[in-house]
């Protein structure tokens, strides 16, 4: 990847591009930008200038990459669900967080473990890590011994992010509900709030019922 490549990459975080549009616009592959970037400061601290020098200092000293675990997916098969779970609406750090998580063998990993292998700063895991246990994908525990958080991904996880979900829609629908009185029996805002409201809860309650029962495939 040349200097100018770098800058074009800067440039385009600047402008709030996703990784996907920057590597169209690079005509490279999404994971090459999302190491690149990721390897380099993240995409609040890439500096291109030092990412390009970084690079020709790994390149001097010639040190290989360190070998993947036996049974472990490939980078570009890490990257593709990172992509996946971003077009599903996650912030990408979240998504990086998450899928590291996931791919991890006990599922457990501290702050700082995150921070490391992720390459961002202690402040974003610490964002990534409440915006993914708000949505019920992890949960927080503490280590006594040590006195450090641990953030977990287990069976249980899948459960939680699905019934959280479908809570938090519940919400709209009362919402949406107490809008609709505001409105006269006859306005076609109250019928489009009130036929919404209706389809929505009857939907998130269908999921959470789905849920509960089989519950059991999770243990």
């Amino acid at each position: 990847m040349t200097q100018q490549d770098r800058e074009r990459i800067a440039a385009g975080l600047a402008d709030g591009l996703s990784y996907g549009e920057i590597a169209r616009r690079l005509n490279r592959p999404t994971s090459t930008i999302t190491r690149e970037i990721g390897r380099n400061g993240g995409p609040g601290g890439y500096r291109p200038q030092q990412a390009h020098q970084a690079t020709t200092r790994r390149a001097r000293r010639g040190t290989p990459a360190p070998p993947r675990p036996a049974g472990s997916l490939s980078g570009a098969m890490e990257d593709e669900l990172v992509e996946l779970s971003v077009k599903t609406g996650l912030p990408r750090t979240s998504a990086r967080v998450h899928i590291d998580l996931l791919l991890s063998q006990d599922g457990r990993r501290t702050a700082a473990e995150l921070a490391n292998r992720l390459k961002i700063s202690p402040a974003t895991v610490s964002v990534a890590v409440n915006f993914l246990i708000q949505l019920g994908f992890l949960r927080r525990e503490r280590d006594p011994r040590r006195r450090r958080d641990v953030y977990v991904v287990d069976a249980d996880a899948w459960y939680n992010s699905v019934v959280t979900g479908s809570r938090q829609t519940l919400q709209t629908v009362r919402a949406a509900k107490v809008a609709a009185q505001a409105y006269e029996l006859d306005s076609p805002v109250r019928e489009r709030l009130t036929k919404a409201a209706a389809f929505l809860e009857q939907v998130s309650l269908d999921v959470i019922e789905a849920a509960d029962r089989r519950r059991d495939l999770l243990t």
